[in-house]
């Protein structure tokens, strides 16, 4: 019942952070919780010895940096649960992975320090009479505090999103560098989100009517025949159905070069199918349901709930609502604001600069 070498290679890398100074090794009780819920959501729970008392759910709060669960040696449940059902491997490696994202997040929050009026004064320029010079300073500082949260959050989704749904349904993702599909420039490779078989994914949450500069949604649009010059099937997945004229574009984009997309409820489809059942267990519960969850907490029309942050200097209380999260604080560094360039047209407007 001894892990195979793969097995063995799987299991240390669940431990295994990121060069990130806020990434964090998974702890013993971790693992076991981890190892817990697999076998709890594969229904091996009553077939194989592992902890069932002081289990959390992958996202219940409770399972955060200070957790704590006693037991056995979590690599000797995690032989049992690979033993039992060997797809159980990937199910952990991917919990594992979204469970990492959430403590790191943790450390963000704990940390991500407050601007100083160095760094934001100016902007306020552009609302200087609008209210009193203390509020407004106070509103620049939370304002950009919250800013480079969302920024952090979406980067770090972009990092876990992809390769969490490449691994569920068997794939891999490539990075630019080891990527085997190239740029049709000749410059380098092109990022794969998921590459199983001959088939190249994009994979996608939503596509926005918005432009995020022309050159990179040309660049969008060249990956499919890219992918086919490197003999592969391009697919696009988006999993919100909205339509709009870009998705439109990238559709067929994709099918001119001989590929497919999958939208809405038949990307979801898709993805189970190619997952298989266990896996597909794993993408329901842990990717779609929360993600349901959360499109259809707000109705649209409706006025948003009050908003209020506090900061009482070693911790900040969010109220959203009658709902309150306080994040402790700690290691809080210094933050360093990147010199903004001047875009291409930032003095169009002066005199004599229409030329």
């Amino acid at each position: 019942m001894a892990l195979t070498t793969a097995q063995s290679a799987a299991y240390t890398k669940l431990r295994q952070t990121s060069s990130s100074g806020q990434a964090v090794a998974l702890s013993d009780s971790a693992l076991r919780a981890l190892v817990s819920i697999a076998a709890r959501d594969l229904g091996l729970d009553s077939a194989v010895d592992v902890p069932t008392v002081g289990v959390p759910g992958l996202y219940d709060p409770s399972f955060s940096l200070d957790f704590t669960l006693d037991g056995e040696d979590p690599r000797v449940l995690y032989e049992r649960v690979t033993h039992a059902n060997p797809e159980a491997e990937t199910f952990i490696a991917c919990a594992a992975a979204i469970h990492k994202a959430r403590l790191k997040y943790q450390r963000v929050l704990a940390s991500q320090p407050l601007a100083s009026m160095d760094q934001v004064a100016p902007r306020g320029l552009l609302q200087y009479g609008q209210m009193d010079a203390h509020p407004l300073a106070a509103l620049l500082v939370w304002r950009k505090w919250l800013y480079d949260l969302d920024n952090r959050a979406a980067q770090d989704t972009g990092y876990l999103f992809e390769p969490v749904i490449a691994g569920a349904i068997g794939g891999v993702p490539y990075s630019a560098t080891k990527s085997p599909v190239r740029r049709a420039s000749g410059k380098g490779g092109r990022q794969v989100d998921c590459l199983k078989g001959q088939h190249a994914y994009e994979i996608k949450l939503r596509i926005t009517i918005a432009a995020s500069g022309q050159g990179r949604w040309g660049e969008e649009l060249q990956f499919p025949s890219e992918a086919q010059a490197a003999g592969l099937v391009p697919v696009l997945v988006v999993l919100d159905p909205t339509p709009n004229p870009k998705l439109s574009e990238l559709i067929r984009a994709f099918e001119a070069s001989g590929g497919a997309a999958y939208i809405g409820e038949e990307a979801w489809r898709h993805l189970k199918e190619e997952a298989g059942p266990e896996m597909a267990v794993f993408l329901e519960k842990y990717i779609r349901e929360p993600l349901d969850d959360i499109y259809l907490a707000l109705d649209e029309g409706d006025p948003l709930p009050t908003l209020s942050l506090t900061d009482r200097i070693r911790s900040i209380d969010i109220t959203v609502g009658q709902s309150t999260v306080t994040i402790e604080r700690d290691d809080v560094g210094e933050s360093i604001e990147p010199v903004d360039l001047i875009p291409d047209d930032g003095g169009d407007f002066l005199p004599g600069m229409d030329r």
